[in-house]
């Protein structure tokens, strides 16, 4: 039976009226849930959330000011993101910016319905917005209510599409988990050859600061409203951590040739990196950049320019024994941010630096066995990630039919 006709049967002729979420739901500031302290440790047992990807930040050992979402589940929402969370433990919350979500009147409305739901809007944000969203916006979406007239019908309508769709969703978090495991032990076999790979012995190869191979070059700063059908090619910075591997020989956007002036490039050969990141990890994560032409780049960019093999300066800025110490390198403030002179002193060993030919001729023999091992293991449009992506995507596809109530003119 297909969901479209599995939703007729299941509301059996009954009306759906589309109610203002602000109606279905009311909200709590987490002003008393505020986390105090940042000691956090593996070691404490409440947890303390961000609406946002990261959403664990940690552990603390606070007693007081925690929300009891054990005994009532909430959404968690970021008034900036719109990102959300459903959560039915007990927690402490970091941003002031988080709301709690629950429903208005439980005997009418059942608040993981809502979730489901909310997850099927798309992103309505602008580039630069920084406003509120719940009150100005989200309290206005119209959430479609089955048979509201009868709550009893009501809630069994919606308790019985939650209890399929947390069975979707849990069957894809499962082979989900399964395939992360698997995903984890071969990024773990391409670490351990990758600094196998780098590990030279003594009168091989020289360690060698940053800033004496090579300079970083920091991009302009511009906004995806400056983006163009035809214009320059240009790495955003996000793009960096969500779209490119360890090199990239295509940008993904393109930016106004008005711009042209003003704006940073990275040469074919250069290495493109982050300065700011939600995670230390993400900071400073190198793409060698690979295409015919000069590429734009974002002020949260730097481009290194040197004369090595763009891909082997990558691959060693991914090496363990440089990952280690890039919290050397990070401020750890709001966002963390490359402090780049001090990251200019980094170094990475430079195989036969005496005989430009034979190093080359090595540099090359490495990156020709690292990028065997990396399209093996991690490449971002192949194997694992790519099917742990379309269980994700089948989820969503089933959720958004299951939700797809017929919609009057007006609450289009």
């Amino acid at each position: 039976m297909s969901a479209q006709r599995f939703l007729e049967r299941l509301l059996d002729g009954t009306s759906v009226e589309w109610l203002p979420l602000g109606q279905v739901t009311k909200y709590e500031q987490p002003t008393k849930y505020l986390v105090k302290s940042t000691n956090y440790d593996e070691k404490f047992k409440v947890p303390v959330l961000t609406a946002g990807k990261t959403f664990v930040l940690g552990y603390t050992d606070e007693t007081s000011g925690i929300f009891e979402a054990s005994k009532s589940p909430t959404i968690i929402f970021d008034d900036f993101t719109t990102a959300n969370k459903w959560v039915d433990f007990d927690f402490k919350a970091k941003s002031s910016a988080m709301k709690m979500i629950t429903a208005s009147d439980d005997r009418k409305f059942s608040i993981k319905y809502v979730y489901h739901w909310l997850n099927t809007l798309p992103s309505g944000l602008v580039d630069g917005d920084h406003k509120r969203q719940w009150i100005s916006n989200y309290c206005n979406k119209l959430v479609p209510i089955p048979c509201p007239e009868d709550p009893e019908k009501s809630l069994a309508i919606q308790a019985e599409i939650v209890r399929i769709l947390d069975k979707f969703a849990e069957l894809t978090a499962e082979l989900t988990a399964e395939l992360t495991a698997e995903l984890r032990a071969r990024k773990q076999q391409y670490n351990y050859y990758l600094d196998q790979l780098l590990s030279f012995e003594s009168g091989e190869a020289e360690w060698k600061a940053l800033d004496e191979i090579g300079e970083f070059i920091r991009g302009k700063r511009f906004t995806k409203a400056d983006y163009v059908d035809e214009g320059i090619d240009v790495i955003h910075y996000g793009e960096i951590y969500t779209k490119y591997g360890v090199y990239a020989s295509e940008a993904f956007s393109q930016v106004s040739k008005s711009l042209d002036g003003s704006l940073k490039y990275a040469e074919p050969g250069d290495v493109v990196l982050t300065d700011v990141g939600e995670t230390v990890e993400e900071v400073g994560k190198p793409v060698a950049w690979l295409g015919e032409a000069k590429v734009a780049i974002h002020d949260h960019c730097y481009a290194f320019r040197h004369e090595l093999n763009a891909k082997y300066v990558a691959y060693c800025m991914q090496a363990s024994s440089f990952v280690m110490k890039k919290s050397q390198y990070v401020a750890r403030t709001k966002v963390n941010t490359l402090l780049i002179k001090a990251f200019g002193k980094a170094q990475i060993p430079v195989p036969y630096p005496n005989d430009a030919e034979k190093s080359m001729a090595e540099q090359d023999r490495i990156v020709a066995i690292l990028d065997k091992f990396n399209t093996l293991t991690i490449s971002l449009s192949e194997g694992l990630p790519r099917e742990i992506k379309l269980r994700q995507q089948q989820y969503e596809f089933y959720r958004d039919l299951l939700l797809s109530f017929p919609k009057p003119e007006e609450a289009a």
